[in-house]
């Protein structure tokens, strides 16, 4: 059986809420997306996952685990994954996203372990 590949997202803003980025780490290779308006940092982690969603599709990959930082984005999107139901338009976007397949996990990790997350600090020079 083929290992799940693990797709690493991670959203951020400066200041809180300001100006939104995000990265996301597929097979130690990271994206950046800059530009993204205006908002919280949860709207950010949000963008993050929806990003990594879209690059694992247009992957071809079906057997994914998306691991984030945000606690708050990891228990929405699998409480909209396992019920249906959005609490937000995030969640919405998200059940869209996830129509023809759901990942195989969305799991939540320190901050420290998150590649995308050290990505983006990296890129800024922290």
């Amino acid at each position: 059986m083929k290992r799940r590949l693990k797709v690493f997202f991670d959203g951020g803003c400066r200041p809180n809420p300001g100006f939104m980025e995000a990265a996301v780490v597929v097979r130690g290779q990271a994206q950046f997306f800059d530009d993204l308006g205006t908002g919280s940092n949860t709207d950010a982690e949000w963008l993050a996952l929806l990003f990594a969603i879209k690059l694992a599709q247009e992957l071809g990959e079906r057997n994914v685990e998306f691991v984030g930082d945000s606690l708050d984005v990891t228990r929405q999107a699998n409480f909209a994954a396992s019920t249906g139901q959005a609490r937000s338009d995030h969640a919405a976007a998200f059940l869209s996203l996830i129509e023809q397949y759901r990942p195989g996990r969305i799991r939540w990790i320190k901050r420290e372990q998150n590649l995308a997350g050290i990505a983006l600090d990296a890129r800024r020079g922290w």
